[in-house]
């Protein structure tokens, strides 16, 4: 595998990291992700579709950008060099994709330009109280009556549905069904629908990122089934799959490296740096090296694009991989932040709080990250699973 980029790919990082510099929206760098507003989320979403980045992954018929898998490795790492807020993945990396490859073309007409835009925000409805990693095991129903389904249920750690336009469930639509994958739906559902009802879980730092979804008789139009009924699992494990390589994180994950390396020349330690701390120092060369073994598992993964493949089994390694590698990178800060990790609370009344805010500014949030980012092992399918999916599909166990 060639590790070189070519001329070509090193003028497209040229132009990628000037139009970041010139064009990214200025927003509060000292601001967590779950204290962003709707429309600081939005901001860098919209600049990029008016350029028409948006999508760099999607097909150009449907408003991709045409870019080869090393430009989008590329984009990915001047994105995370410039800290950019980068445009949620419900729309344009999960549901947007099912749409083009199993969607009717009213549903691609209909929903797919404003993913785009940015005018329709998006959540998931997967996971529900006794379905998380055992997703085939969901209760929430879907009875066709006439034209409609009647959806009834309940679905828990919905990512910020408290902004969300739209949702895609997935409901049982047959509860006869010989294998509990079997009998699954696919089901896109406006979330200004009545009897649809988003309660707050408030994390453990007081913010407010997820929420439990109920849904009480609420009518949806048929017409609003993703492809086939019942057949709502294939359509669901092509959309983990492209998550799964998503969560990886690999860019991302080599600018926290950086920032730990930063911290750790400017702590102290017994009256030198903290980099003069050989356990620390070896934790951090281990970490790097993991993470440097990640990035060419990427890197060979989007080779395989390059040549008409889509994300497999290997998805998986990255996922577990990604995601160790990030709680990994979360617990260094911590260290490296010391005592000044600790105090930061982000559910203190308006005007309060704000004195307990001592130390640098790169140690106000490590403790609410440290504690957010336990949650990358579980979601899109718990490591656990991913290890099974491993030993069956690569090792044939």
């Amino acid at each position: 595998m060639n590790l070189e980029f070519t001329p070509e790919e090193m003028d497209f990082r040229k132009e990628v990291r000037a139009f970041i510099h010139d064009n990214y929206p200025v927003t509060d760098r000292k601001k967590s992700f779950d204290d962003l507003t709707k429309e600081e989320f939005l901001a860098w979403h919209k600049i990029l579709h008016k350029q028409g980045w948006v999508a760099p992954a999607w097909p150009e018929q449907y408003g991709g950008t045409g870019w080869t898998p090393t430009q989008r490795y590329i984009w990915s790492e001047e994105n995370a060099r410039a800290d950019a807020i980068m445009p949620l993945p419900f729309g344009l990396a999960m549901v947007g994709p099912v749409i083009y490859t199993f969607g009717s073309q009213d549903q691609k007409d209909r929903f797919l330009p404003k993913i785009l835009s940015g005018e329709e925000w998006w959540c998931q409805g997967y996971s529900e109280p006794g379905a998380g990693s055992d997703l085939a095991s969901l209760k929430t129903t879907a009875v066709r009556d006439g034209d409609h389904y009647i959806l009834n249920g309940q679905k828990t750690w919905t990512t910020l549905a408290q902004h969300a336009d739209w949702g895609f469930f997935l409901c049982r639509t047959d509860p006869n069904a010989k294998k509990p994958q079997e009998g699954i739906s696919f089901i896109l559902v406006d979330m200004k629908t009545p009897g649809i009802e988003v309660r707050p879980i408030i994390t453990i730092d007081g913010g407010h990122e997820v929420n439990e979804t109920w849904l009480t008789d609420v009518r949806v139009p048929v017409e609003n089934l993703v492809g086939t009924e019942n057949q709502g699992w294939t359509y669901a494990k092509f959309l983990l799959a492209h998550e799964r390589s998503g969560i990886a994180g690999v860019a991302r994950s080599k600018r926290g490296v950086e920032r730990i390396r930063q911290m750790a020349t400017q702590e102290r330690y017994n009256g030198d740096t903290l980099m003069s701390d050989p356990d620390f120092v070896r934790k951090l060369t281990q970490l790097e090296i993991d993470l440097t073994a990640l990035e060419f598992t990427e890197l060979r993964t989007l080779a395989g694009e390059a040549q008409g493949k889509g994300p497999g089994p290997e998805s998986s390694v990255l996922k577990i991989k990604g995601t160790e590698i990030q709680q990994r990178i979360t617990e260094l800060v911590m260290e490296a932040s010391g005592i000044y990790a600790a105090p930061y609370y982000r559910g203190f009344p308006e005007g309060a709080g704000n004195e307990f805010n001592i130390g640098p500014d790169y140690a106000t949030h490590s403790a609410p990250t440290y504690f957010n980012m336990r949650k990358t092992s579980i979601y899109g399918g718990s490591n656990e699973i991913q290890r099974n999916i491993i030993s069956k599909m690569i090792l044939g166990l």
